[in-house]
């Protein structure tokens, strides 16, 4: 079936200012969207042409302004992450910015009945951790499949799946023309984030100590912009529905990661302090034939052309010089 376009469409986008969203604000804004953008924090300064923004708490504030803009199209990004094991503080900022938050998103489409779309930005963490983390490195790497063993590995994975079925609840009962969309998506870095590759890059120009372990762990990374062309092409392709991993699509090391920051910043290299293994290990990776099969199309970045793009951006804001 012949993809649709959003342009002239209402599209919402929770979490816009999030580095996701800023990305995928500016690609529905090329593609000519009518956009409400809506997080508790405001969009950086800038241009951003067709853009609506308003700051609100979506767990607690009203939600008028969201009902009454009668979206066609909710791209739900809103949430917060923390490292894969929680701190008890994690406990109600979970319960707060993940299960409240998106219960509400989810409750609210009820009463909208131009909607047509709904892309959630869901994670690989529902898959169960016994298909991928093993207590010695054995070198195998697990492609997750959207049909896997689902067992939530933490607070965070059980809020997504728990999301995920609240949407299937309300597409069989209430809203069967609905299309759903759970955007399994796995190790995202980008310019700005606050994700393990930004913080290392930062402290490599600052001259600081880059603390590791299981260096040997293989990871799924996607690039930040990849992740938002990938969210719009979901929302574009009427085929797409259910479960839909997001992701490079191919498992790299961790040492990988800084053999690429050495490359880049040789100084880096005497900073490393390797603190060896201290915890099981994880060779993870998303299976893309569903991706591949709803949008003709992988998400295009490189991890070293990803690193590099970040580390220029680093450079611009802060002014560092590479030694």
């Amino acid at each position: 079936m012949k993809a649709s376009s959003v342009k002239g469409k209402r599209v919402i986008v929770t979490g816009g200012a999030g580095v996701i969203g800023r990305e995928l604000l500016k690609l529905l804004s090329r593609e000519g969207a009518r956009i409400l953008s809506v997080d508790r924090h405001p969009l950086p300064e800038g241009d951003w042409p067709g853009i609506s923004h308003i700051q609100k708490d979506l767990g607690g504030d009203s939600l008028e302004e969201l009902r009454d803009f009668q979206p066609q199209v909710i791209l739900h990004l809103a949430a917060t992450f923390e490292r894969s094991e929680e701190s008890p503080s994690f406990w109600d900022i979970n319960w707060h910015d993940n299960t409240l938050l998106s219960h509400r998103i989810v409750d609210l489409t009820k009463d909208m009945p131009e909607l047509e779309v709904f892309v959630f930005a869901s994670s690989y963490l529902p898959y169960s951790p016994s298909l991928y983390l093993k207590p010695s490195w054995r070198g195998d790497v697990v492609y997750l499949k959207e049909d896997d063993l689902i067992v939530p590995r933490n607070l965070c994975g059980a809020a997504k799946f728990y999301t995920e079925g609240e949407l299937e609840f309300i597409k069989e009962v209430l809203k069967p023309s609905l299309r759903i969309v759970h955007a399994r998506i796995y190790r995202v870095y980008g310019c700005g984030s606050r994700d393990v590759i930004s913080r290392w890059v930062r402290a490599a120009l600052a001259g600081d100590e880059i603390e590791v372990y299981n260096k040997e762990n293989r990871f799924d990374y996607i690039f930040v912009g990849d992740v938002a062309e990938g969210l719009l092409r979901l929302a574009e392709s009427p085929d797409a529905e259910g479960p839909v991993n997001l992701s490079y699509g191919t498992a790299r090391r961790v040492q990988d990661v800084l053999d690429i920051l050495v490359e880049y910043i040789p100084s880096a290299k005497a900073r490393i302090r390797d603190l060896g293994s201290k915890e099981p290990f994880e060779a993870s990776c998303a299976d893309l034939t569903l991706l591949n099969q709803f949008c003709g199309w992988s998400p295009p970045t490189e991890l070293k052309k990803g690193i590099k793009a970040i580390i220029d951006f680093e450079q611009n804001r802060a002014g560092h010089n590479i030694e």
